[in-house]
């Protein structure tokens, strides 16, 4: 049963992070496609390649999920309320998906964990979910929406006197460059979250202890599927963020991608602080918007994202914890 549980719970991880490559490859390329300066595919292949290259960058987020959110399980009952926190993610990102929402993959997995362990009777570090998720969920997206303001008052100011036909066009070969940033920081952040999974699985299994470093055949199974994933595309939430929050041009365009890759590896590399990607491309590009004046910025579908935000980890740890119930009966 141990074997059988570990296998099917690092199944359901990689399936994870394939709807989280699908899910917000819309972060990083959305605002590319829609300034046209991309073609959809070359953006997908693009951000296939740098989620590739980001997830072998660093492992301190990893560490976090691992060790810092819950207790680590024991047993088969361990492994199950795993699995249960991975199917409490993956649905609520398949529902989110559907109604072009772009909440966070990354806290779905982290009420998932949450509510599989509450129900399966493990203890939650709480101080480790405020320090570690939801001061950084209250905190990055203001400071997405204040530092995409500023950076892109600085454009305008800088670029002021410039030939505004001239400046478009440079910015949209710019913004090749910002989109690979935000696809960098996304490999770092998110495949990393499901290598802190899966090491939780192989040590609850006695694979491996606690402090050993990551396998590398996680590191490149995380990282191939949430590329996987990526180039699937997420066009439903590619439309949310490109085109309804604000119609950007390729000024606007780079100003929030860049906002956005740097808040990212900020926390990743100084904070270990495992962030949401969709909630700091999304503050930035409204932050961008309301340059142009407050209400360019279509505030009522902000407002829906924002409640999505919201509800996303109660929901993903609901889900999670009727998953348990449900596994629980099953299985022990």
């Amino acid at each position: 049963m141990d074997t059988f549980a570990l296998i099917v719970t690092i199944g359901v991880a990689l399936g994870f992070t394939y709807t989280n490559g699908f899910h917000d490859s819309a972060n990083a390329i959305a605002t590319s496609v829609s300034t046209r300066a991309l073609t959809p595919r070359a953006a997908l292949a693009m951000a296939a390649v740098m989620n590739l290259a980001g997830a072998f960058m660093g492992s301190g987020v990893a560490k976090t999920v691992s060790e810092g959110i819950i207790e680590t399980p024991h047993g088969d009952k361990g492994m199950w309320i795993l699995f249960a926190a991975l199917i409490g993610a993956i649905v609520w990102n398949l529902v989110t998906w559907y109604f072009g929402l772009p909440s966070s993959s990354s806290h779905a997995l982290f009420g998932g964990m949450v509510g599989a362990a509450l129900a399966g009777g493990i203890g939650v570090i709480w101080s480790g979910v405020v320090d570690k998720i939801v001061i950084p969920m209250f905190l990055s997206p203001v400071v997405g929406l204040i530092a995409g303001y500023l950076v892109m008052c600085a454009i305008m100011w800088m670029f002021r006197k410039s030939n505004p036909h001239k400046a478009k066009r440079g910015f949209r070969i710019a913004q090749t460059v910002s989109a690979a940033g935000m696809a960098l920081g996304h490999g770092l952040q998110d495949a990393q979250k499901t290598m802190g999974i899966v090491v939780m699985a192989l040590v609850i299994s006695d694979v491996q202890s606690a402090d050993a470093p990551i396998p590398i055949w996680v590191k490149i199974a995380c990282a191939l599927m949430l590329s996987a994933g990526t180039y699937a595309g997420g066009w439903r939430i590619m439309r949310t963020l490109g085109r309804k929050i604000i119609e950007l041009d390729p000024p606007q365009g780079f100003a929030a991608e860049t906002t956005g890759a740097g808040i990212m590896f900020t926390t990743a590399f100084m904070f270990h602080a495992p962030i949401s990607t969709t909630h700091v491309i999304t503050s930035a590009i409204m932050g961008v918007g309301a340059t142009k004046r407050v209400n360019a910025v279509r505030w009522g579908v902000a407002k829906n994202i924002i409640l999505g935000w919201f509800i996303t980890m109660p929901a993903a740890a609901l889900v999670a914890a009727v998953s348990f119930w449900i596994v629980n009966l099953a299985f022990l």
